[in-house]
């Protein structure tokens, strides 16, 4: 062996000390490769004495072939190729014995093996699981079950968080479960999990949740808690079944919805319009917009902008979105569907005598009218109606009442909305528009030079690409909210009461400078904090929703 070694490195009665060093470091590096196997392949119970047999023939057999062959390139490749093709057939045969957490050479393998332990442990630590029993999870012992959905819950409740996500959707296909962050407002695809490795997130996730792990098919909910630096972060977790399998929908909670009139978008003369109903006592304010478009965080403001230790305040809601302090706010339950309406439940909250009541989901003529009626006999009402138009919304009211005069009395003003995406103020880009742009939307080009976009790529003071950190990439950050509003004087009570037509009456509202929502958001678009192309999104997707429903 030793001549063999000596007469395939030497050249003119020299050493190749490049060469020497070369066979010692891979010759050397198999042996550690054989002591692994022998020990793995104990703990995945296969046929220990075999595979390291193998193993070991492979590397002896390449290790003598390549001193035999002339070339030492092509020795030392074959070497390479013997002991690499051995190993990997190995690697195969192991992980095919094993659950996906213990598989070696994988994708997730390989990204883990580029983290410390201790980085990884220490990262696994400052994320504690609290169960919905208030109970704290510690971190499992590592290559379980219960560590591996342990692992998988914090990669991905990790990454939703810092992307801002404000759902995640899991969604069971026949191989795999696909993910979507809802951000900002936006789907956004995330990579699949196969279902094999799913089922130790969601076994995970439920037990975290109390909820029955074996249950596939009916519907829960239930929540449990992330803690990081001693703030706790309440989600909540709903399952449903379907032909293709359990759906999974996760959400943080969080008082994000619970803002102040100064918070949700208004313009200064729109905030100026809605503050005067602190002084008002009676009448019916409409909340209008499509659903998932702020109408209930708009309800929430208003209700908040009425000191609630002067003012008895209630509200009636099918399902509440935050905690309001110091306001009463009723659920209309599932269990009330049996033995009463909305709008009979409506009626019991207006005998508590409150001075102030919010109405969310306003969608028939009975809750309408018992509205209408508590406005005129002295209590100021809150009603959220789901409409496209301050006009559609009028539309739905004056039908639902189905008392012109009553309803046009007790109307102070109807409000309608949408959420747009900010821009991220630290990546926008400033452009110059063509005049077409400014001609279609009517934008006077002498005080708009420029207009901006989503920054669509960050670079670094080495001129290399990078993530944005402040919006992760999407190029924008939040959401706010754009309003047409009209409030009401007695000219248009009396053209709401006379007119015949939605048309007219509309007509009316725009001699009392009322904009619309296209130009609310074009006033957001020149100051830079809405982009163009979203306004279009937007609105186009109103049409496109008013088209289908047609």
């Amino acid at each position: 062996m030793l001549d063999l070694l000596s007469a395939s490195i030497e050249y003119g009665g020299y050493i190749s000390i490049i060469k020497l060093i070369s066979y010692l470091i891979l010759f050397f590096a198999w042996l550690p490769l054989i002591s692994w196997v022998h020990q793995d392949a104990k703990t995945v119970d296969t046929n220990d004495v075999m595979w390291t047999g193998v193993i070991l023939g492979a590397g002896a057999a390449g290790a003598i072939i390549w001193l035999l062959i002339p070339v030492f390139i092509v020795g030392m490749l074959f070497y390479m190729i013997a002991v690499g093709a051995i190993s990997l057939a190995y690697v195969k045969h192991r992980n095919a014995r094993v659950l996906d957490f213990d598989k070696v050479l994988t994708i997730d393998h390989v990204k883990n093996l580029l983290v410390s332990k201790e980085k990884k442990l220490e990262a696994l630590k400052s994320f504690t699981f609290v169960t919905a029993n208030n109970n704290e999870i510690p971190v499992p012992e590592p290559r379980t079950p219960d560590f591996f959905g342990y692992k998988m819950a914090y990669d991905i409740l990790s990454d939703a968080t810092w992307r801002r996500a404000s759902s995640i959707v899991f969604s069971p296909t026949a191989q795999e479960y696909q993910i979507a962050y809802n951000v900002d407002g936006t789907s956004l695809k995330q990579p699949s999990i196969a279902r094999d490795q799913m089922r130790y997130f969601i076994r995970f996730v439920k037990d975290l949740a109390d909820l029955d792990t074996k249950e596939k098919r009916k519907p829960q909910k239930g929540k449990f808690k992330i803690r990081r630096k001693k703030d706790d972060v309440p989600w909540e977790i709903t399952t449903a079944g379907s032909t293709a399998g359990e759906q999974i929908r996760l959400k943080p909670i969080t008082q994000e919805g619970i803002a102040r009139v100064t918070d949700i978008g208004l313009m200064p003369e729109q905030e100026g319009k809605l503050n005067q109903f602190r002084d008002i006592k009676q009448g019916v304010f409409i909340i209008s917009g499509p659903r998932k478009n702020g109408v209930t965080t708009t309800l929430y403001a208003l209700l908040r902008n009425h000191d609630a230790f002067i003012n008895s305040i209630n509200t009636l809601e099918r399902q509440p979105s935050g905690q309001l302090p110091n306001i009463t706010q009723n659920v209309f339950n599932l269990s009330d569907t049996g033995t009463t309406t909305f709008g009979k439940k409506l009626q019991t909250v207006v005998r508590m005598g409150p001075d102030i009541i919010a109405v969310a989901d306003c969608e028939d003529a009975e809750t309408a009218q018992v509205a209408c009626a508590a406005a005129r006999d002295g209590k100021l009402v809150y009603v959220t109606i789901k409409a496209d138009s301050v006009i559609q919304a009028l539309g739905k009211w004056l039908k639902y009442v189905d008392n012109r005069n009553a309803a046009a009395d007790t109307l102070l003003g109807i409000s309608n909305q949408r959420l747009v995406r900010k821009l991220c103020d630290e990546c926008k880009q400033a452009y110059a528009p063509d005049k077409e742009l400014f001609k279609k939307f009517n934008i006077t080009a002498e005080k708009t030079k420029v207009l901006y976009r989503a920054g669509k790529v960050q670079y670094d003071k080495h001129g290399k690409p990078s993530t944005c950190e402040h919006c992760q990439g999407t190029g924008f950050f939040g959401r706010t909210a754009v309003f047409e509003i009209i409030t009401m004087n007695e000219e248009l009570r009396r053209v709401v009461k006379k007119s015949k037509s939605l048309p007219e009456i509309g007509m009316q509202f725009r001699r009392a400078k009322m904009l619309y929502l296209q130009e609310q958001i074009l006033r957001k678009v020149i100051t830079g904090k809405v982009a163009i192309n979203e306004m279009i999104r937007v609105l186009s997707t109103s049409k496109t929703k008013k088209a289908k429903s047609k």
